[in-house]
């Protein structure tokens, strides 16, 4: 499977175009008006849990409309703007630094990433004080992580480079352009195949935090609650249906049509992605807990991204359980 970076802007250019808006059935939604989600990322194969969680609700009767930004931070600041309702991400340090009055509502996925080195040039953490790496992007978990181990090591990154993509980052690894990164499982395989021996995962240990979160603005979680909490209902049932069998994935992308202009290597990839993520228990089926707060900002503190005793925090001061809470009294 052979993802360069120009290739994927050429399938986000396109599929950003639209706006999922069809829908077909019994009307529960509050209003006619679409939630406006903000995903601050390309769209690829990682997306489609919420890709296909967002057609149900859809079938439901709620709106959904989805538009993809280039970075993390701005679609946080659509958020927060008002430009859209809902966020992808895990904005700890926004909502402590910014005093944001967003909070997030379901917990997506867990940390399950691979530093990735090119062994003819580095051979361990060591060797990359004073060195170039690549993340996803400013504020991501892939950053905090990499911060993290700046301090678990004893060294110092030279620059932290932001490329938004896992599957982009992976093709500059397999170019030459970059040396050192962070990617995901099916990114990390794709090195593997492709690159043999000349990639090496780099260690990690004692690792538990959010990866992404689904997050709202303050209007969202009143205007909306109702359609919040379908929303939520769906996420569930999605998240329940991937971890029984992660093949239903490549069945609803087909039902749904969904990313219809993937590549057919990266379309092919969805299972095993999806299975590997499922083994690694990366999809959590409880949308999320206050422990999980704590345990996000123990990381993001050790990674220098917040600051706080995880002990003393107010888990409502970062997440609305709101939505999450309706949802399983409702099941």
């Amino acid at each position: 499977m052979k993802l360069h970076g120009r290739t994927i802007v050429k399938t986000v250019a396109g599929l950003a175009m639209g706006a999922a808006l069809a829908f077909a059935g019994p009307v529960l939604a509050q209003d006619d008006d679409p939630i406006r989600v903000a995903f601050g990322d390309i769209a690829s194969v990682e997306s489609l849990n919420l890709l296909i969680a967002m057609e149900r609700t859809k079938e439901r009767g709620v709106p959904m409309e989805l538009t993809y930004f280039n970075s993390e931070d701005v679609a946080s600041q659509a958020v927060l703007g008002g430009e859209a309702d809902i966020g992808v991400g895990a904005p700890y340090a926004f909502i402590q630094n910014a005093k944001a009055p967003i909070r997030m509502f379901f917990r997506m996925s867990g940390l399950l990433f691979f530093p990735v080195v090119n062994s003819e040039v580095y051979s361990g953490w060591k060797d990359l004080d004073g060195e170039e790496v690549t993340v996803h992007s400013r504020g991501s978990g892939t950053e905090a992580l990499m911060r993290l181990m700046e301090d678990v090591h004893d060294i110092e990154f030279s620059q932290i480079s932001y490329v938004p993509g896992s599957e982009v980052r992976a093709g500059a690894m397999l170019q030459g352009t970059i040396d050192a990164s962070i990617v995901d499982a099916a990114n990390f395989r794709l090195l593997q195949e492709q690159g043999g021996d000349k990639f090496m995962r780099l260690p990690l240990e004692g690792i538990d935090a959010t990866d992404e979160a689904l997050y709202a603005n303050a209007d969202a979680f009143e205007d909306r609650a109702e359609d919040l909490t379908i929303f939520v209902e769906e996420l569930l049932r999605t998240w329940k249906d991937i971890n029984d069998d992660p093949s239903i994935v490549g069945e609803l992308r087909e039902q749904y049509g969904l990313l219809p202009d993937l590549p057919d290597e990266a379309a092919s990839e969805a299972v095993p992605y999806y299975t590997q993520a499922v083994e690694g228990g990366v999809y959590p089926l409880d949308g999320g807990e206050p422990q999980n707060a704590r345990d996000d900002i123990a990381f993001l503190s050790a990674a220098g991204q917040v600051e706080g005793d995880p002990e003393e925090i107010d888990p409502s001061d970062y997440w609305n359980f709101g939505p999450l809470e309706a949802a399983k009294s409702a099941e």
